[in-house]
């Protein structure tokens, strides 16, 4: 494991060099590391660095978290926004893609930064934080569209946002007399477990129902304070969902995905997606073929109970929405 001193003291890894400095990667690496560096974030908390085993080269922490050199090549099928973003924000940070929900996009900043990300391309340490007058556009557009149902923050990781901004957001959505339900995506109940205090869970508590959908790949991220932060949300009544991405030498067998999701039960999140790859630039070496993908889902059935199975979707091209995989 780890010991370098920036772990140690805490502090979040965005370079090649403070890899190196970790014991994350080996001097010969660094170079490469830096050079991937250059065009995609690098973020590792120290949470998630002491999950981390470097001297495995198949530890699937490793894997999800720190930059490799494969990531400079962008395969003929790869494109830089691979679920088509772009042409359905009407307004900057809202994407409107079914006709009874919504993204909203408060800031595209991340905890840590997974290399097979599929929006690469824009999520970075600067931010892209919504300015008021922006949030405040974004807000107006769902209060002004009674067909939506649910608004649902992703980015970026809407939890990196300070509870008193979150809360303020959520509150002002709940407010909204056709607005039912509220979702939020994020990775840091296992990537920095120590946000989720008194201060964020009360922030969550707005009168209307806020589901959390929780992005994790591999049963070892399902680690104690982990399971703490998830065991505080759930106490609080905030619904959990499990959100994975089936990742080549990560997750991609029977005996991973059935220990991924049995973890998931036992921190109370209903393992609900499990996302084919998208095409993001740089990511071929994620890719588990949708056919093998299909036969390890047929796999577990009968194997593990069907409140552990998740649909097992991908996004259609031209910005179609998620189907379930085979359906097409």
């Amino acid at each position: 494991m780890p010991d370098g001193d920036a772990t140690r003291q805490g502090r979040t890894l965005r370079s090649a060099a403070a890899l190196r400095q970790a014991g994350l990667i080996a001097p010969a690496a660094e170079a490469d590391a830096a050079r991937v560096a250059e065009r995609y974030s690098i973020s590792v908390t120290p949470h998630v660095a002491g999950l981390m085993d470097p001297s495995d080269p198949a530890d699937p922490i490793v894997r999800q978290y720190i930059p490799d050199a494969a990531e400079l090549i962008t395969a003929p099928h790869e494109i830089e926004d691979p679920t088509a973003d772009a042409p359905f924000t009407p307004v900057k940070g809202v994407v409107h893609r079914y006709p009874d929900r919504a993204l909203l996009k408060p800031l595209l900043a991340c905890p840590v930064y997974c290399r097979f990300c599929f929006r690469r391309e824009v999520v970075g340490p600067d931010g892209g934080l919504l300015t008021e007058a922006e949030l405040d556009a974004a807000l107006a557009w769902f209060e002004r569209m009674p067909a939506i149902r649910e608004a649902i923050l992703t980015g970026g990781d809407p939890l990196m946002l300070s509870p008193r901004r979150l809360g303020a957001i959520l509150s002002r959505l709940a407010a909204v007399p056709h607005i039912e339900t509220l979702r939020i995506h994020s990775r840091v109940p296992v990537s920095e477990p120590s946000r989720i205090d008194a201060a964020m869970l009360g922030a969550l508590r707005v009168g209307k129902p806020v589901f959390l959908a929780v992005h994790a790949n591999h049963a070892r991220e399902f680690a104690p304070a982990a399971m703490d932060a998830l065991n505080r949300l759930a106490d609080a009544g905030v619904p959990l969902l499990g959100q994975s991405v089936l990742l080549r030498r990560v997750n991609d067998s029977a005996e991973a995905l059935e220990a991924l999701f049995r973890a998931m039960l036992r921190a109370r999140v209903k393992p609900y997606y499990l996302h084919s790859m998208d095409p993001a630039p740089g990511t071929a070496r994620f890719v588990v073929p949708e056919a093998e993908g299909l036969a390890l889902m047929r796999s577990l059935r009968g194997r593990i109970s069907g409140i552990a199975l998740p649909a097992y979707v991908k996004e259609t091209p031209q910005g179609g929405g998620k189907v379930p995989v085979g359906s097409t």
